[in-house]
């Protein structure tokens, strides 16, 4: 078998790249990528098995620094707790709520009911995003600084709430992009939420009627 060359592999990508900027998603096949690069269907099929594949990889191409960056602000040593899930939040929301990702994830939805692609972008993006994101929040928990819970719920749960005030919108092209202010301001009202659920509880104060006759509080008053 021929070895595989990364020169080869870098060369489909970016002809793959301008054919589906140049004839959308939906049009392109794999038959016009093969005839742009030049040789065998088999030798393309040896490195991207389907269209799918072959899409998701140009994606990645273009993202993978960004999401580098949206995830490494998930220091477990990073104090307080707070500050890095807003940093988090706040690089997600801009990468998201970019024109190009916006697009993209409509597409993705809209080819999701007829092909693979939705599965594959679910299963090397946000799933893998959010087991980093898991894997932070359990950290925290085995660190005593977040109470014990379900990790991988919280992680989700988070997801919810950072996207709660845009979501629907920018799926639905319904508003504008938001400003550096929305979602600044978004992004600290779902970590209090989120905080409030997960994060530390406050030990109670007892009411001032409740303080029991002759006790030590009763004292200091």
């Amino acid at each position: 078998m021929r070895t595989k060359s990364p020169a080869r592999r870098q060369a489909i990508l970016d002809v793959a790249a301008q054919t589906f900027r140049e004839l959308g998603y939906e049009r392109t096949t794999m038959c016009e990528i093969r005839a742009r690069v030049g040789g065998s269907k088999a030798t393309l099929y040896s490195y991207f098995a389907s269209k799918e594949e072959l899409f998701f990889a140009v994606i990645a191409a273009d993202v993978e620094a960004d999401v580098e960056a949206i995830y490494s602000c998930l220091d477990p040593a990073a104090e307080p707790v707070a500050d890095a899930l807003v940093a988090f939040g706040e690089r997600l929301l801009h990468a998201l709520y970019a024109p190009p990702a916006r697009a993209l994830r409509r597409l993705i939805v809209a080819e999701a009911g007829r092909s693979d692609l939705g599965r594959l972008c679910y299963e090397r993006g946000p799933k893998r995003g959010h087991a980093r994101l898991a894997a932070f929040l359990r950290a925290l928990m085995a660190q005593g600084r977040l109470p014990e819970a379900d990790a991988r719920v919280a992680a989700w749960h988070l997801y919810g709430l950072l996207e709660a005030e845009g979501l629907q919108r920018g799926l639905l092209c319904a508003h504008d992009l938001p400003t550096e202010d929305e979602i600044a301001g978004g992004v600290r009202r779902a970590v209090a939420v989120f905080l409030a659920a997960y994060g530390p509880v406050a030990p109670a104060v007892p009411r001032p009627d409740a303080v029991a006759p002759g006790s030590a509080l009763e004292a200091v008053g």
